[in-house]
């Protein structure tokens, strides 16, 4: 068995008890720059000299199965699971559960997501159990008197849609796993009763929302007297193990009929919430055509709306893919294609997409080489696109939160699952259902909570994405699964950050496909985002070398430096088995056997 850690800058020694205590410590794999993968060669990669990851670095290598995610402890989980005889869907579920309880921040089940699955027998489906508007939901719900938007959509408990996960990883399970609920959640379970460590990266997460739940929770396991725990305590949640075991023992059913789902419904009643009985009872997660569109000879298997991931990530490399061949990493001609691409996808991502159900989205248009083609057309050599030159009225960007996590799952038949999955902001709506112990969501604010006209933040969203009653709100997660020339599984890959999902996740890809670079390469390449409005090429520091930033100027973009964008995770297929790599800038952790 491996581990592999990426720990938070301030990561003690405690990040991994679990994986430790299962499976044993290892050396992560150095990758050689002619090893990775026989098609093509990997080359090292060439960084900026003030880019603060550098190349060449590590990363878990093994040869028969590989889970990555933002927990060690749900990495380990669904490694066991694996290990136990279970295939890549059973040790997903079993992660996606883990991190209801050692992710709070963002695992959940008190949210919604997507996956993307394809097996070894060549069945690929994406599940879509993104959260809904309750019932009583209306257009202006979000407005006060005077028709301003509050932050009522943000936090508290009139934010939260109707959870959508624990329908959706049962869902996943039933069609494509080999092992019962009760099986893959005993991982779960036994981090709930029993207990972990808490790490410094979790730590950290817990202290700068202490003030936020506990203004809306007042009691919790995470802040008891109000107070975040340390790193080095341990986390033990009863009431969520009671949770996770009824589950176990009676299926989703218990989640949204049952005790648990009277103990939600009386925390939204005392909050002020709407979410009733009958709309967790109308609860249903929705199975979709994954998104299957080609860049270069290889195929991607991507979500579909509701979530506008796949799109846009098409649309964008269906834009670059008419260039021939992509310019040189790093160059200004690299910056210019690629933020350009992204612009002119995020024009139609922002107007026209939407919950399918409500809205009629254009997919066959929008995934046509034959459009990005008239897109890439309008790509000036020389200069940047104002965005209000390409489609003033269509370019209306959609405020999105960026605390999700992304995980990612092969076993050693070539089976695959790729998973986003949400509370939305950091926390969720901050409030913790008593008596079954999850963080409930505030996936409302990813509505337009005020169409055609600018929010708070002076961001003016979309009518197709306008609040209504059972609708699923638009989201940006974006779990891909690559397959090789051959058919063959080449990359499990996803993010979490808002908008920053498409991109980031796009350029891993590029980085892999176009660049021939290794995994861990691909993950700690400095990273770049273009969403429309606001009207900015946005660069993570040190990212970009201060001639190509002088050039980028000069061709007139505007610049927005920011410290990270983006945390990923991923999974790429090598020589002899599988690399996992756990995003650089944040923490997780890569398990494999």
């Amino acid at each position: 068995m491996t581990v592999m850690t990426v720990p938070h800058a301030r990561t003690s020694a405690l990040a991994l008890p679990l994986a430790l205590a299962l499976f044993g410590a290892c050396t992560p794999r150095s990758t050689p720059a002619a090893a990775s993968t026989a098609e093509p060669t990997r080359a090292a990669a060439r960084f900026p000299d003030g880019w603060r990851l550098t190349a060449g670095a590590s990363s878990t290598f093994a040869a028969q199965t590989m889970a990555v995610s933002n927990s060690p402890q749900a990495s380990a989980a669904a490694a066991d699971i694996m290990k136990a005889g279970g295939n890549a869907v059973d040790a997903a579920v079993a992660l996606g559960f883990a991190l209801a309880v050692t992710w709070p921040e963002a695992g959940n089940i008190g949210g919604g997501g997507y996956t993307i699955v394809h097996m070894a027998d060549g069945r690929s489906a994406a599940i879509d159990y993104r959260e809904v508007a309750p019932l009583a939901a209306t257009r202006n719900m979000y407005l006060d008197a005077n028709g301003k938007v509050t932050d009522r959509s943000i936090e508290g408990h009139l934010a939260s849609g109707v959870p959508g996960a624990v329908a959706g990883l049962n869902l996943l399970l039933e069609r494509y796993g080999t092992m019962p609920l009760s099986r893959v959640m005993q991982p779960a379970i036994a981090l709930a009763r029993e207990g972990f460590v808490i790490d410094t990266a979790l730590a950290g997460s817990m202290a700068r929302a202490a003030a936020t739940v506990s203004r809306n929770s007042p009691v919790t396991p995470y802040f008891p007297n109000g107070t975040a725990l340390p790193a080095g305590a341990r986390l033990v949640q009863p009431d969520l193990a009671r949770t996770l075991q009824a589950i176990a023992d009676n299926g989703a059913k218990a989640f949204y009929e049952g005790w648990i789902a009277d103990s939600l419904v009386a925390e939204q009643q005392r909050g002020g919430g709407v979410i009733t009985r009958a709309d967790l009872k109308a609860y249903t997660p929705v199975p979709r055509n994954a998104i299957a569109s080609t860049y270069r000879g290889y195929r991607l298997l991507a979500m579909p709306p509701s979530s506008s991931g796949g799109v846009t990530m098409t649309e964008a490399l269906n834009i670059l893919e008419q260039s021939g061949t992509m310019p040189a990493y790093g160059s200004t001609r690299w910056f210019h294609l690629l933020g350009s691409a992204f612009q002119r996808a995020f024009i139609d991502r922002n107007s026209k997409l939407g919950d399918p159900a409500f809205v009629k989205v254009p997919m066959e248009q929008l995934t046509s080489k034959a459009y990005a083609k008239s897109l890439a057309a309008t790509i000036d050599d020389a200069r940047a696109t104002p965005t209000k030159t390409l489609e003033p009225k269509m370019a209306q960007p959609v405020r999105e939160p960026e605390h999700t996590t992304h995980y990612a799952v092969v076993d050693a038949q070539g089976n695959a699952v790729s998973t986003t999955t949400t509370l939305n902001n950091s926390w969720g709506s901050g409030v913790w259902v008593r008596g079954a112990g999850f963080m409930l969501n505030d996936e409302m604010d990813d509505f337009a909570v005020q169409p055609g006209t600018a929010n708070m933040y002076g961001l003016v969203q979309g009518e197709a994405n306008a609040i209504q009653p059972g609708k699923r709100m638009l989201s940006a997660m974006s779990p891909t699964i690559v397959l090789d020339k051959s058919g063959r599984v080449l990359l499990v890959v996803g993010a979490a950050g808002g908008p920053t999902i498409i991109t980031g996740t796009t350029q891993v890809i590029l980085n892999v496909i176009d660049h021939h670079m290794t995994l861990a390469d691909a993950m700690r390449a400095p990273r770049v985002h273009h969403q429309a409005l606001p009207d900015s090429l946005t660069y993570e520091d040190g990212g970009i070398r201060p001639a190509v930033l002088d050039s980028l100027h000069a061709m007139g973009y505007a610049m927005r430096k920011l410290r990270a964008l983006v945390n990923i995770n991923a999974i790429m297929r090598v020589n002899g088995g599988w690399e996992g790599v756990p995003e650089p800038r944040r923490s997780g952790g890569a398990v494999g056997y």
